[in-house]
């Protein structure tokens, strides 16, 4: 598993120099794994990094897109989340307190599909939105309503 590396030759794997704000930032989207948004990666590093700024955290990420380490999730309207683990796998957003769980992809009967025609697919991205167990138990005694 490729998280079990020192976060600088991660990075260096995917030919990015290591820096502080980038060993840092990448740390966070290994070690906390709720796909957070860039603000969220700032207001947690700022007290320790004081002359970071959103733009760092902004050009960061994108970096660590173009380079592949990292992949951005349109999961919710408002908001681009960051996922640090760039294995196969879905996401689960829970409508009710809006966490994302990953799925791993052996709990999916997916297909996998590397060509259709003429079209070349390099990226798939598969979401998914429901309840979490607590928001359904909840939704459900409010309303009196089974969900699903």
């Amino acid at each position: 598993m490729i998280f079990k590396m020192t976060t600088d030759k991660y990075l260096m794997e995917y030919d990015i120099k290591p820096s502080v704000q980038r060993i840092a930032i990448m740390d966070y989207l290994r070690s906390h794994k709720t796909h957070p948004t860039v603000e969220e990666i700032f207001n947690a590093l700022s007290p320790s990094i004081p002359t970071l700024s959103k733009t760092t955290v902004y050009n960061t990420l994108k970096l660590f897109m173009e380079q592949g380490a990292v992949t951005c999730i349109n999961i919710e309207e408002k908001n681009a989340r960051f996922d640090g683990d760039v294995s196969p796998h879905a996401h689960f957003i829970c409508l009710g307190c809006g966490c994302i769980y990953d799925i791993e992809m052996e709990q999916l009967d997916a297909i996998t599909v590397e060509n259709i025609g003429e079209l070349t697919i390099t990226e798939t991205h598969v979401y998914y939105k429901g309840y979490c167990k607590k928001c359904k138990e909840d939704k459900e005694r409010k309303t009196g309503n089974a969900i699903g």
